[in-house]
């Protein structure tokens, strides 16, 4: 009976050991993820076709989605045990022929999840001429139809609707910055009524301006080419539509990127700071482009420093 006494005592660790991971495990705090079309009835100016959406490498762990013509948002909603109210609307980045929706996208929403904030993963269309009469507008439509939507459904989603940002990631980065300089211009008659400013912004390694020398040719010509006219570069240079009234940015940009030179950052935040719009930025030293969240740098501890000098981050419950 004694020789069996250690193999009972074992069992018995390994049972209790088991079910304290198992509790620990179900009180972790796991997102609430849906699925939602971004237009309930149709989308104003656009051309039926098929939907041309595809991966690029289907193999690749950090899904890239091309040629969205049918875009839909996904929603993060926080924990409602630390959920503080405020919603960011995530645009990924992609040149504007794709997004990058996993590191880009998800990931980004479970990490605001873990801080209270709920997020919105948009997966925003395509400019083609196939799909759009004016393929110009066609994500900053998309845009604002987010924050539309989202401002709407605050009360459904326990959301405060004066703590609704954007926040976007290299051509995402651009669109968010359109969203945040051309509120009071809607890209289409339906959302002339609506509520279209983002309460803050938040751009990380985003194209700014298409000016020739600092812009991505490849994102400009996507969105505006091949008529590349002074008026349109202008307007969706945003460094140059900012205003008093253009919501408060944090902006994160590497040094040493190539793809969007970090100049795109520093034309912004001069511009923000030329018109008393209270803003921060974080340039990091190294991470070229596209590393989401994977920089030597946590960047997202500096944004959550921020958001909560914003008192964006406070319970309001």
């Amino acid at each position: 009976m004694t020789a069996k006494l250690p193999l009972l005592l074992l069992l018995l660790i390994c049972l209790n050991g088991c079910a304290n991971q198992s509790q620990s495990t179900s009180s972790t705090p796991q997102p609430s993820v849906e699925v939602l079309a971004l237009y309930e009835h149709g989308i104003p100016g656009a051309i039926p076709t098929e939907n041309l959406e595809h991966i690029r490498d289907v193999n690749h762990p950090d899904t890239f989605i091309m040629d969205i013509t049918h875009p839909t948002i996904t929603a993060y909603l926080a924990d409602p045990k630390i959920a503080n109210g405020t919603a960011v609307i995530i645009l990924p980045g992609g040149g504007y022929a794709g997004v990058s929706i996993v590191k880009e996208g998800y990931q980004i929403a479970e990490r605001f999840n873990s801080l209270g904030v709920t997020a919105f993963v948009l997966k925003y269309r395509m400019p083609l001429n196939q799909s759009m009469q004016d393929k110009s507008i066609g994500p900053l439509q998309d845009a604002q139809q987010a924050i539309s939507l989202v401002r709407e459904n605050s009360q459904k989603w326990r959301l405060d609707p004066n703590k609704i940002g954007i926040m976007g990631f290299s051509a995402g980065g651009h669109l968010a910055a359109s969203a945040a300089v051309h509120f009071n211009d809607p890209a289409t008659a339906e959302l002339a009524e609506k509520n279209l400013r983002p309460d803050f912004q938040i751009l990380v390694y985003p194209v700014i301006s298409f000016a020739d020398g600092i812009t991505h040719e490849g994102s400009r010509n996507n969105l505006i080419g091949p008529l590349l006219t002074a008026s349109r570069i202008d307007y969706f240079s945003n460094e140059v539509q900012i205003t008093k009234n253009t919501p408060p940015a944090f902006l994160i940009h590497a040094g040493d990127d190539k793809a969007v030179p970090v100049e795109n950052s520093l034309v912004y935040y001069q511009a923000l700071h030329q018109n008393g719009v209270a803003s921060q930025l974080l340039i990091v030293p190294s991470g070229g482009h596209g590393f989401g969240m994977r920089n030597p740098t946590d960047w997202f501890v500096s944004l959550s420093e921020w958001m909560n000098n914003q008192g964006l981050m406070g319970n309001n419950k």
